[in-house]
């Protein structure tokens, strides 16, 4: 049976927080240019995302899923050379990465990017895939439609997601997927090119969801790395000639 990775299916300028970023990776795309920022406090998966990028593993690739008032969805490593019509989702790497949470200061806003992976059912430990991830576009809920989703949400947890007053707001004002938190690790987030995230979230698609016009990350760069620790100084010799000593 084929597996195929998903988020389930089914910027912020006025709101800050204060979440550390130390790197940013940007998509040069057939649509135009993302920028996004990775997490320090996910640090597993932007240590993973960073070191794929500079393998150069999600140039050409496909932005191969795209669902409207969701998300928009890339990495599938088949998709390359895919043919026009081809079921995508399957591509990927031979590892997963474990999963980081940071509830609740990092959710499921728009404009985050997160890891997809394969469902509970086969993967218990919500583990994140190595090189599919996708950017939440979401909606703007109403208190009615997050008392739902916290429903849920409690079912899909044990109760161990509670949406906090500060999520809330942004869900109701700026928007997002609030069904996904807790359950996806989000480890980065647009900085620059939301313009295109809402452009291409808004593209026609098939039955599959892949948009039926092929948008491809043309180039995938690492525009802003780790610090890189420096080299430790090497201790300076100096050669003892020894005379011999003598007995008198």
């Amino acid at each position: 049976m084929r597996r195929i990775l998903l988020c389930l299916s089914f910027f912020i300028g006025h709101l800050s927080f204060s979440v550390a970023q130390s790197t940013e990776v940007l998509f040069e795309t057939t649509a135009g240019n993302i920028r996004i920022a990775l997490y320090d406090e996910t640090p597993q998966t932007r240590d993973n995302f960073l070191k794929i990028t500079k393998m150069g593993v999600y140039d050409s690739l496909l932005i191969h899923r795209v669902i409207k008032d969701f998300m928009i969805q890339s990495g599938d490593t088949n998709s390359k050379h895919a043919k026009p019509g081809q079921l995508l989702g399957t591509g990927d790497f031979d590892y997963t990465t474990e999963a980081e949470f940071r509830l609740p200061q990092i959710f499921h806003r728009r404009g985050v990017v997160a890891m997809a992976r394969e469902s509970d059912k086969v993967n218990p430990e919500r583990r994140s895939s190595a090189c599919q991830f996708y950017i939440v576009w979401g909606k703007v809920y109403d208190d009615k439609r997050l008392a739902k989703v916290q429903e849920k949400l409690d079912s899909a947890t044990q109760g161990q997601v509670k949406l906090t007053p500060e999520m809330l707001e942004v869900y109701k004002t700026v928007g997002g997927t609030p069904h996904l938190d807790g359950q996806y690790t989000v480890f980065g987030e647009v900085v620059e090119g939301m313009d295109i995230v809402e452009k291409i979230q808004g593209v026609k698609t098939d039955k599959n969801d892949r948009p039926l016009e092929d948008i491809r990350i043309l180039k995938a760069t690492v525009t802003k790395d780790l610090p890189q620790p420096k080299p430790e100084k090497k201790a300076v010799t100096k050669k003892v000639v020894r005379k011999p000593v003598r007995k008198k």
